[in-house]
């Protein structure tokens, strides 16, 4: 693909924005991509071959895009800057294994996106998330359940709270919820000199391989995650006074403290010191 270096280096980047009198867009959360190592350290982390069809979320001006499109099956890149999508469309134009999209991921039905983009491949998510969507975003990959893996490029605090462990000032319902279907992983560190304009932020690659199995056994996911608000919403308190705030009509303090006990935790327990397992065990009697 000639004009691939143009998004690899801070003077070829911000040449090609003022030749489409373009500025990063704040409010977008734009910070692109100038060091040539990363895109190809994220997709070789990621495990892509030609057998997986690949979203990409905010592929920006494709420094991704094009390490992917040369190892993946299928490549669809949804792009939520209009601005940007001529840019985009001129760079593919001529590989008709990648489409380019112009829309908000967190509007767009997921697995009908790639399923219908992607038939009979094996779906991954390799993206440089925006900031400003990190945390929708995963939840949105999840809930679509199509996915193998999910591997994004996101702010190091929020990596850290999802591959944080019980009892730390990360952890919370978000890390319950990511580790509840899914294995993840911090792979690597990318400090804000890799980006033009330079975040603020450290950023970090986080895998999250999705589980095959439940935890245990046949389980109310609805019931689960209203325990898990339930005992984080309420952080200060234990996990028998925080329980009981929102079930105290269908069980007394007392009965939650048996249940609490049945389930080999102390009564004095806060929830951000259950494990998943825990909590998973936890809701069923609830």
């Amino acid at each position: 693909m000639k004009n691939g270096e143009i998004r690899y280096s801070v003077n070829s980047v911000r040449e090609l924005l003022a030749t489409h009198g373009l500025k990063p867009s704040k409010s977008l959360g734009q910070n692109f991509l100038i060091d040539a190592n990363i895109p190809g350290k994220l997709v070789n982390f990621s495990g892509i071959n030609k057998s997986n069809g690949i979203l990409e979320v905010g592929p920006g001006l494709g420094a991704l895009t094009f390490e992917l499109f040369r190892v993946a099956g299928h490549v669809t890149a949804v792009e939520l800057d209009a601005k940007l999508i001529p840019i985009l469309s001129y760079f593919f134009k001529e590989h008709p294994t990648v489409d380019i999209i112009q829309g908000d991921i967190l509007k767009l039905n997921i697995k009908k996106l790639v399923t219908g983009k992607m038939p009979g491949l094996v779906y991954q998510v390799c993206a440089n998330l925006p900031y400003s969507i990190t945390t929708p975003a995963i939840a949105a990959f999840i809930e679509a359940d199509v996915f193998k893996s999910i591997t994004v490029m996101i702010q190091k605090e929020v990596a850290q709270r999802i591959c944080a462990k019980p009892g730390s000032k990360e952890y919370g319902a978000f890390t319950v919820f990511t580790n509840y279907h899914t294995e993840p992983e911090i792979l690597f560190d990318v400090p804000p000199e890799c980006f033009t304009p330079r975040p603020k932020v450290t950023s970090s690659v986080v895998k999250m391989v999705t589980r095959t199995k439940q935890l245990i056994g046949s389980q109310d996911e609805k019931k689960i995650f209203m325990v898990v608000r339930a005992a984080f919403g309420q952080r200060r308190k234990t996990l028998v006074n925080a329980l009981h705030s929102v079930y105290k009509k269908t069980h007394s303090k007392e009965a939650i403290t048996e249940i609490v006990k049945s389930c080999g935790l102390d009564a004095r327990i806060r929830g951000e010191n259950l494990s998943v397992l825990e909590f998973t065990r936890l809701s069923a009697f609830f």
